[in-house]
């Protein structure tokens, strides 16, 4: 098993795991993480802006010679109105190719990316994790990681004043 600096071409498999986690968010929540038409095309066309900008961390996970897991983060101020310290790094796009990745893999990643991520300045990573995502969630709280926040998602409908 290897985590290792994602490369070009890595970007149609990191996609293929993103549109399967995203497949899965829209079911729990289909206004908040409804699918664009277009989300495939749109995030490698992202993912591959990011490879060369400095701020950035893409990490891929293999295994017999199959990438079966990503991470993204980026790393910057944090927030003005908070000092943790030093810089934050935000990791958003974090997937494995099965749920039950998420205590090896996963967490493989998220170490990895939080090592690169410390080089580069960060003190804090903050993860986004989907409410219903269990065992992303308990891998994250078995490796140390604990809930600062949450989110609220209503519909406003037309008929709502």
């Amino acid at each position: 098993m290897t985590v290792r600096r994602a490369e070009p071409a890595d970007i149609a498999r990191m996609v293929e795991l993103s549109e399967l986690k995203r497949s899965d968010y829209e079911a729990r929540s289909p206004v908040f993480w409804r699918k664009a038409t277009n989300s495939a095309a749109v995030q490698a066309a992202f993912f591959a802006t990011l490879l060369n900008q400095q701020d950035w961390i893409l990490l891929v996970h293999e295994h017999a010679a199959a990438i079966d897991g990503f991470i993204i983060g980026r790393v910057g101020p944090a927030p003005p109105v908070y000092d943790p310290g030093g810089k934050a790094c935000l990791i958003d796009d974090f997937s494995v190719a099965y749920s039950t990745l998420w205590a090896s893999t996963g967490i493989a990643l998220h170490r990895a990316l939080e090592t690169q991520a410390r080089l580069a300045g960060a003190v804090v990573s903050i993860t986004v994790s989907g409410a219903h995502d269990g065992p992303k969630r308990s891998a994250l709280r078995a490796a140390g990681a604990h809930l600062a926040s949450e989110w609220y998602v209503h519909a406003i409908t037309a008929d709502e004043n």
